[in-house]
Parts: C-alpha cells; structure tokens; sequence
C-alpha cells in the first residue's frame, strides 16, 4: 500500500473520530469505535508523510474511465445500502445517527466489511431538504463534507457508489408544484455534481427516489400525469448534472419511474432524459410482498410464487432487451424468525437477477428486531454479520459473476 493510500486511509480516521464526538452517543463502545481510536494514535508516527487534507479538497481530478452504463453495471456484483443513517430527516450532523437503535456513526471500518462479503456496490441514501440552509437552497457545507467523507469509503475501497436524493419531502408531481419542484432539483443536483465532478466512473448520480404524491389516494399507484411530470423531473436532473462539467458528461445516471415502482405500468411510462448509452434505470422491489415487506404477512417463502420472476421478465422487456441496464436499488426480506426461508427467497432472487446481469442492492436500515421493517444485515457496533447465512449466499453469487474475476 503506498504512502498516499494510507494518508487518505489515516485522514478519513481522523475526520471520523471527530464526527463521532460532535455527535455520536457516549454509552457506544463499539469494536467501530476503538479501531478508529487506535487508527488515530498511529497516525502521529506517520505525521511527516501524510497530510490532513479538507475532504473537499479529495479526488478533484481523478482519470475517468469512460465507458457505457451497461458496461459499467456488467461489473458490479451486490449492494448494501446505508440505510436510515444520512437519509434520517433530522438536522444537523447528528441526524446521521438520529434513526438509528445504536448510535454507531458510520466509518471506514464499516465499508471494509462489504467487499470480503460479496458486495462491490455501495448505496448512499442522503436527505438533502433538511440541511437546507437558506432561501437559495443552500446546502450546509458540513453536511455536504460529511456525505463525502462517506462516498470516500466507498470509493478508496474500489466499491462503485451510488449517490441520491432520497426523503425529499418538497417534491410532490403535481402540475401546481411542477416549476418550484424543478428549481430546486436543479439548486441540490448543481451543488451535488460540482461537488463530485472530479469523481471517476466508480461514483454513479441517482437523481430521485421513489418520487410520488405522498400522503394521496394514489400514492404508491400513480397517475399517469404524475408519471410525466416525473420524467420532466429526471430531465432536468440530467441536465444539471451534465452542465455542470468536470467528469459529469460522462457520469453514469440513474432514472427512477414514479415512486420507484416494480409495476409495469409505472415502469413502461419511464421515459430516457437523453440519447445516451449512460443511463440506468432504478426500481424497487421487495418481493414477494407478502413474504418479504409486510409486517403482518406470511414469514414462509413459496418458491412457486411467481413475482420474482415476473419482475425481472418484465425488466428485460422493457429495457435489458434494448440495451439499457438496470439496477435493483432496494430489495430485501424483513427478519421474522426465519432465516433458511429468507436464503431460499434471497437464492431465487439472485438467481433471477443474474440471467439479465441485473445487480441488486440490499436494503440495510440496521433494525434486526421488534415490530418494524427489519433488514438489518450488518451489526455496526461490533463489526460482524447478524445473519451469516444470507452473507454467504451473497458471496457465493458474487463468486460466480463474471465480475469477481475482474
């Protein structure tokens, strides 16, 4: 490892530790913790080769590999998603752990995890509304800093990252709140792209997720005027980052339909920004719901259930067939108790998936137990696995991608 790699390595301990001070919770004494304790203990041997660089001022220029979306998904295996931790509503940096059952504020050693397990893909959900600081949709350099010390993670551990927009409760697809809706996309995403414009190909955008009218009748349904003022929406996401220069021309994106729907009908209504061969497309998809969502459904899996692979039939159809690939940004199947039926589910997932080379990505919001949505994998406090047997299962079809020998 050279000497530059470990400065990043030792400056991202040091800006983590104090992020944990300024708003982690005393009564944590995690395995996360104590590493990053001793990382910056040694750092003071290493004092005269490193260098404390401000994190904006990271990967400003990196060589971008251009390359077509469906080349650049043809290389990814699995993906973990940092869930409820900089998608939480609250303020302030100590929104990042305000979701959370321990307040275990992420770190490198968190990330390091992901690759020996079989995912090569991170997901970073960030709410961005509420660190608005002003009436010109300023936002907090601190929050902005910290998001990127988080994509750093990522990125200085060869993982592909994608970044997003994600509880943004200011947009709702209505032709009464289209223009305002339109400004501000345009006010985050400018800030965001010229952020990371020096990124290379390993940083992926996601302009929305699961954009809908929230709180209405048709809410996770849809309506075909709110499909259309959606893609008004990615338009002009698209076109922000792209003006926006730097590596951003050539950035792979990725479009989202109305509310990130599996369903055909807001999938087919899904309408491309651009004619470019740098686009993916973005669903959602917890299946079969029953199984694998609901809080009050069944904790038995029916392999003879067939939305799983209706799903992926209809995304060939749809896009796959015609050269434009996919992403599944959030799947899973919520703790009940049940574990082998939760790896049989994940196997057909997965296996349903790689016949279109469709990469899926975990949703992890680090809830294991009680009454709620629970798809915690990752045991953030102490660094292991809760479930190892869905790990495995994530090893095993990631040593079987092409990928992996890459």
């Amino acid at each position: 490892m050279n000497s530059k790699k470990i400065g990043a390595m030792i400056a991202a301990a040091v800006l983590s530790l104090s992020v944990m001070t300024a708003c982690g919770n005393k009564e944590d004494s995690s395995k996360a913790d104590k590493k990053s304790s001793t990382a910056v203990e040694n750092s003071a041997a290493d004092e005269s080769e490193t260098e404390n660089v401000p994190v904006s001022q990271t990967h400003t220029n990196d060589t971008m590999t251009v390359t077509s979306a469906k080349d650049l998904v043809a290389k990814m295996t699995n993906g973990w998603n940092l869930g409820n931790t900089m998608d939480a509503t609250g303020e302030g940096l100590g929104s990042e752990v305000s979701w959370l059952p321990l307040k275990v504020t992420t770190n490198k050693y968190m990330i390091d995890m992901l690759p020996e397990a079989g995912f090569n893909v991170l997901r970073i959900p960030v709410s961005w509304g509420n660190h608005i600081i002003d009436d010109k949709y300023t936002i907090d350099p601190a929050w902005m800093d910290r998001v990127q010390e988080i994509v750093n993670y990522g990125i200085d551990n060869g993982l592909y990252v994608i970044l997003n927009t994600h509880h943004e409760e200011w947009y709702m697809p209505k032709p009464s709140e289209k223009d305002g809706d339109i400004e501000e996309i345009k006010a985050v995403w400018a800030q965001i792209a010229d952020r990371f414009k020096g990124y290379d190909e390993h940083l992926i955008f996601e302009g929305l997720n699961e954009p809908r009218l929230r709180g209405e009748g048709a809410e996770w349904t849809g309506t075909s005027e709110a499909r259309e003022i959606i893609n008004e929406y990615e338009k002009a996401f698209v076109e922000t980052v792209r003006a926006s220069g730097g590596n951003n021309g050539d950035r792979c994106l990725m479009i989202t339909g109305y509310a990130a729907s599996s369903a055909y009908n807001n999938l087919s209504a899904i309408e491309l920004p651009e004619d470019s061969d740098k686009l993916i497309i973005s669903v959602h998809a917890y299946l079969p719901y029953s199984f694998a969502l609901d809080t009050k459904g069944t904790d038995k899996y029916d392999p003879e259930d067939t939305a799983i692979p209706e799903l992926f039939e209809h995304l060939n159809e749809l896009f796959i067939s015609k050269g434009i690939p996919v992403i599944v940004g959030e799947f899973g199947t919520m703790n009940k108790e049940n574990t082998e039926d939760r790896v049989k589910c994940l196997e057909d997932y997965l296996a349903a998936a790689a016949k279109y080379d469709i990469p899926c990505v975990w949703w992890d919001n680090y809830a294991r137990i009680g009454n709620g949505e629970n798809f915690g994998l990752m045991n953030r406090a102490d660094l292991e696995w809760y479930f190892p047997d869905l790990i495995e299962t994530f090893k095993t079809y990631a040593e079987k991608d092409p990928a992996s020998a890459e």
